[in-house]
Formats: C-alpha cells, structure tokens, sequence
C-alpha cells in the first residue's frame, strides 16, 4: 500500500469547510472511490497550529493510483482549481509505502 501526503494551510475563515470537503466522505474521497484501489483519507490537523492540516490518502499501489491520476486527470485539476480559495498554500509531502 501506499499513501499519498499533502500539507495545507488553511484560510482561518474556510477551516471548517476544509475539514468537510477534504474528509473521508468530502468530493476528493468521492471521486477517489471510483478507483478500486482506493482505501481512503484521513486528515490531521496540527495541534499547536491549528491552521495546517495533513491528508492523508491511501491507495493499494502505486501503479493504480498513477492510472487513477491519469484516467481522471480533468476530474481532477478542476477539485483542484474548485478548493484553492480554501488554502493560504498547498505542498505535496510525498508518496510513502506503508511497510
């Protein structure tokens, strides 16, 4: 399995809606379990900044999620495109494999 790590900054005005949109039950799991190899998000938020949130998305490969990104890359941009007025910045962290 891997997992799929971004870390936000959150606009103080949109936390809660993050916290909705980017949960396990939000438009990107949504779209995300249209992919068999899906297994789901979690997302943290930090205890002392209460501001920057990590999602976590795991997937049962790395291949599947790559032929994921690609077969819904429109899909994709345009969640993307639709949530950046959520977040103050936004950095990939990486993709872990889960030993």
């Amino acid at each position: 399995m891997i997992e799929v790590i971004w870390e936000f900054r959150v606009k103080p005005q949109h936390v809660a809606e993050f916290e909705r949109d980017y949960s396990d039950r939000g438009p990107w799991s949504t779209l995300f379990r249209s992919s068999r190899a899906y297994r789901g998000t979690r997302i943290e938020r930090d205890r002392e900044d209460h501001l920057r949130f990590l999602t976590i998305d795991t997937w049962d490969d790395f291949s599947e999620y790559e032929n994921f990104r690609a077969e819904h890359a429109e899909q994709y941009r345009e969640l993307d495109r639709s949530f950046e007025r959520l977040t103050e910045s936004e950095r990939f962290m990486g993709i872990f494999e889960v030993l």
